[in-house]
This record gives C-alpha cells, structure tokens and sequence, in this order.
C-alpha cells in the first residue's frame, strides 16, 4: 500500500486492537469471520468499493452507505470498523478490501492469542503451506477457480479438520476458498506474516540438514533477536540441499551457512 492506504491502515489496526482489549476469542473469531465477509462484498462489488473508497465522495455520506448496508448484518464493533475504514483516505479502491482482509487475519490471530495458541497458529499455517508446496495434485486442486468456492473450502476441511487449532483452520479455508487473485502459497505467507505481527516478531524460515535439538532451537532464536531486535518465530524445514550448516531467511534477507552454499562458492571460485 502507498501513502495514504498506508496511514489509514494503521490507524483501522489500532481501532482493531482497542475493539480486542477485552482478550474474547469468541468476539475476535466474530469479528474475523465478518470482515472477511465485508472484503468479499468489496471484491464483488467494484461499483460499491469505489462509492465507499471515493475521496470525493463526503465521509459522512460513505460511512452512512456503509451502515445502511451492513446493520443489524454484522455485530456493533464490526460495524464500527468498517465504518472506520470507509471514512478513511485509499491510494486505490482495491486497498479498502485488502485492508478488510488484514484485519480479518488479525483478529483471528488475536483469537487464538487469546486461548494462548498464536505460536500453535503460526506453525499450522507454515506446515500446510509446505505441504501445498510438496503436493502439485493439491495445489491444483486448491488453486482451481472453476472449482466453487465452498467445494475447495470442504476439501481442506477434510484434510486439515482435527490436525489443526480453529483458528488456523478458518485461515486456511479462506484461502483456499477466497484466494483473491494470488497463489494459495502467497496467502498463507501472508496470513502467517500477520499473525507475527500480532506480537511484533519476525518469521525465519530455517533450512536445515537433521532436526534441531530444543537447545539449537533455543541459541538460534535468541542471536536472531539480538541481531534484528525483534522477537523471531522459527519455522524449520528439513532440507536435503542444504548437506550440513542451514539457511536462514528473514523477509527479503538470507543468511547463507550451509555447506551447500560454501560448495557452490568454491566452484565458483575454480572457475573463475
């Protein structure tokens, strides 16, 4: 998001945390499942998002369009924050529904916060993910738009429904079924992101040889918060590539200690 998206984002965030002070999984998951709601309604409507995103529009006018539309349909606080983001300023009409989106994954995060489960949440997120990644039926499968939205939403209910905590099983229905135009892999990065930020830590995805022991696990989280200043959830993959050493890769940024890596430098070398 660009500038004003930007700031009106994070202002709709800070709504979000007040209207969650209360620590109610039920009213989070309430909330997540009826903004989710509202981005679909967006991402159906283009004529409606532009009316509710429109600058020149009065903001007295797209907040009263937006409570004549959903009242007595969503809960009071779900309301109030659609209400906020409807009065706020978008660089692009689509930035309304993706700002929806967002506060949907957090306040579904928030819920599993909630029940002491974020870190259970994250994992769910990232193991299914990888699964996506490894199973190219799958993926076709989760990924085909001719498919409607409810069949793709029934098939990974059966697979996921009792191996995963509520919360990460809302998540991944949703972006199987409502995947908005990107790949299912993209989103569940994204929902997972999220719910990281939830807590403000970052996410390192760790490619390794064997297994970590709990004290590697341990020692590896603690010099990648002293090094980025910031709490870190460790998402470990097994690697058959990265032969002894791992990789660590935080956002945009990969920390390369693998044998692998040392190997491939050294041929480099005698080539040259």
């Amino acid at each position: 998001m660009r500038g004003a998206s930007r700031a009106s984002l994070s202002a709709a965030k800070d709504r979000l945390s007040a209207a969650l002070a209360g620590g109610d999984a039920a009213q989070a998951t309430q909330i997540g499942d009826e903004l989710f709601a509202v981005a679909g309604l967006l991402d159906s409507e283009p004529g409606l998002r532009r009316s509710l995103s429109d600058p020149s529009r009065d903001r007295a006018a797209r907040t009263g369009l937006a409570e004549a539309l959903l009242a007595g349909k969503v809960s009071d606080p779900s309301l109030e924050l659609v209400k906020v983001l409807v009065g706020a300023r978008w660089s692009a009409a689509g930035d309304l529904a993706d700002a929806a989106e967002e506060l949907a994954v957090l306040a579904i995060a928030d819920a599993a916060d909630c029940e002491g489960k974020l870190d259970d949440l994250e994992d769910d997120l990232f193991r299914f993910g990888r699964i996506v990644q490894a199973n190219p039926d799958l993926r076709s499968a989760l990924s085909n738009q001719f498919v409607p939205a409810e069949g793709r939403r029934n098939v990974v209910t059966q697979l996921v429904a009792g191996k995963v905590i509520e919360p990460a099983l809302r998540l991944i229905t949703q972006a199987a079924a409502h995947p908005r135009g990107r790949s299912l892999d993209a989103v569940l990065e994204a929902y997972a992101n999220l719910a990281a930020e939830l807590r403000e830590r970052l996410v390192a995805e760790v490619h390794v040889a064997v297994p970590l022991t709990d004290d590697q696990r341990g020692r590896l989280a603690a010099a990648l918060v002293a090094a980025y200043g910031h709490d870190v959830h460790l998402n470990v993959v097994l690697d058959p590539e990265v032969l002894g050493g791992m990789s660590v890769q935080i956002g945009d940024e990969l920390i390369n200690g693998s044998v692998a890596s040392r190997l491939a430098e050294l041929r480099r070398d005698l080539a040259a």
